[in-house]
């Protein structure tokens, strides 16, 4: 082969490198500018780990809005509209539902899983490297470790969540007995609801419940009705302490009885029921401690009082 005809061929293979990347480019560049800008002018800011990769977030959840993953079999709409109402519920009970929809949950879930593997497969790269007189790993190997990095940055988004509505159950039944009282003490001073509400929103520390007395004023503001925006609390916190409480206003504005009972007996409930959990889970630590016990402190024990007399006895016996 001549030197001419090669020179042709790597030209040609440069051009066809060059038309396919730019290809990619153009496509690329078209989605990216397919995705709407998110009108959030009613809606919280999302997370701090939401907002470092915003921009990739928000590109995949309009394709998947667009195109949602759905099976070719009878009544899969059906299946996928019931598992965006319970994506949808979960984030409600985690506060993030003015936050992200759950597309965008979705979409983060898949960034993760894929950046995940692309780090498991680094790593593995990198330990290769260092073990080079060895023999390197195979194919299935690094195939393995991407998988296990995937799956663990699948779930990962997953755990987040339901220590996040975890950690606002606890905060919010703390915390609920000291806002029914500040409500308790603005209706028996003469406070309708909506105001003891308001009260209860300037004077209160900040937290879960401070924040769901914050939507309910605003919704209330924006239109809707008082039960209706207190439902919507209930059903957002799915809580049973929250729902009898607000089942007790509710039933007692209707059938016109006077609030400040009502309130002072769903204060003293909640502060009974609060007390109770302390004593449970202080009758529960015996408990948990003896795995720690058992596995970790008393080996460590049982070592430092008989490796003295074990010693002794070998010296003995020599």
């Amino acid at each position: 082969m001549s030197a001419s005809s090669s020179d042709l061929i790597i030209l040609l293979l440069a051009l066809g490198v060059g038309l396919a990347t730019a290809l990619i480019g153009w496509l690329l560049s078209r989605s990216v500018a397919d995705v709407p800008p998110e009108n959030r002018d009613y809606k919280d800011p999302p997370p701090i780990g939401f907002r470092l990769i915003w921009w990739p977030i928000q590109w995949v959840s309009h394709f998947l809005e667009r195109h949602p993953l759905r099976d070719i079999e009878k009544g899969s709409e059906t299946r996928n509209d019931k598992r965006n109402e319970q994506r949808l519920l979960r984030l409600r009970r985690a506060g993030l539902d003015y936050m992200i929809s759950p597309a965008q949950f979705t979409a983060a879930r898949l960034l993760s899983a894929g950046f995940l593997g692309l780090v498991c497969y680094w790593v593995l790269g990198s330990f290769a490297q260092m073990r080079a007189d060895q023999a390197p790993f195979g194919i299935y190997a690094y195939a393995q470790m991407v998988l296990v990095g995937m799956l663990i940055g699948w779930v990962m988004p997953l755990i987040w969540l339901h220590d996040r509505i975890a950690q606002r159950k606890r905060e919010l039944l703390k915390s609920l007995p000291f806002y029914l009282d500040i409500i308790t003490l603005c209706v028996e001073a003469g406070l309708n609801m909506q105001g003891a509400l308001n009260q209860a929103v300037d004077k209160g520390p900040p937290g879960v419940f401070h924040d769901e007395c914050q939507r309910v004023l605003r919704d209330i503001r924006a239109g809707k009705g008082r039960a209706d925006a207190l439902r919507a609390m209930a059903e957002r916190m799915r809580e049973p302490g929250i729902t009898s409480f607000i089942a007790s206003v509710i039933q007692a504005e209707s059938m016109g009885m006077n609030l400040g009972p009502v309130l002072r007996a769903q204060a003293d409930q909640r502060r009974t029921e609060r007390f109770l959990r302390a004593e449970k889970k202080a009758l529960e630590a015996p408990v948990k401690l003896l795995l720690p016990l058992i596995a970790f402190i008393f080996p460590c024990t049982f070592i430092v009082l008989f490796f003295p007399i074990v010693m002794q006895f070998l010296h003995a016996g020599l």
